[in-house]
């Protein structure tokens, strides 16, 4: 007799938000944070109207003790798994709120920005200042942007050392010109 019986799991309706569109998933899993664990760049979805709806979708179902995934799911869990094992790898998985500096360079050496970013435990940035050369920053959040997918993934190794404190941030967020006073 084996007393090893497998953990219970729930079934968890995941997203890969990637701005313009998503792909879904059904994922069985002992809990929400063992799915973020698993795979990259996903988020939980617990919205009961989403969920219910999305029970008529077809979607494609997978374990995240499986040795294989869906399409798509599986480059996910690779991506993940090459981070895995780097110093820093979950360092904020758990935090309701992360600061961070962040460079976004556009694909090309001409275009690069910083932001100061509080992202939520989802990812996704709940307020933001881009720092510009000349000035105050421009602040914004999510009802100054057109699309708000997730723009961090809080196991990722390299989070730690972009990590500023609240009071960094909040001082920038003070002195910054805030979109919608800019653009009126």
């Amino acid at each position: 007799m084996n007393d090893l019986a497998p953990a219970p799991t729930s079934r968890f309706l995941v997203l890969h938000d990637y701005g313009m569109g998503g792909c879904w998933w059904w994922v069985h899993a002992a809990s929400a944070r063992e799915v973020r664990e698993t795979f990259t760049d996903v988020e939980v979805v617990d919205d009961p109207e989403t969920v219910e709806r999305a029970k008529a979708w077809g979607l494609d179902e997978a374990r995240t003790d499986a040795e294989t995934a869906p399409d798509g799911l599986d480059d996910l869990r690779t991506k993940r798994d090459r981070r895995r094992g780097r110093e820093g790898f979950g360092a904020l998985a758990d935090r309701s709120v992360a600061w961070l500096r962040r460079r976004w360079d556009y694909d090309d050496d001409e275009d690069q920005v910083l932001y100061l970013m509080e992202v939520g435990n989802d990812g996704r940035r709940l307020r933001q200042v881009e720092l510009v050369p000349d000035g105050p920053g421009l602040a914004g959040g999510p009802d100054d942007w057109p699309f708000n997918p997730p723009v961090v993934d809080l196991f990722d190794p390299d989070l730690p050392g972009m990590e500023i404190s609240r009071e960094e941030f909040e001082a920038a967020w003070r002195g910054a010109r805030h979109v919608a006073a800019a653009e009126g």
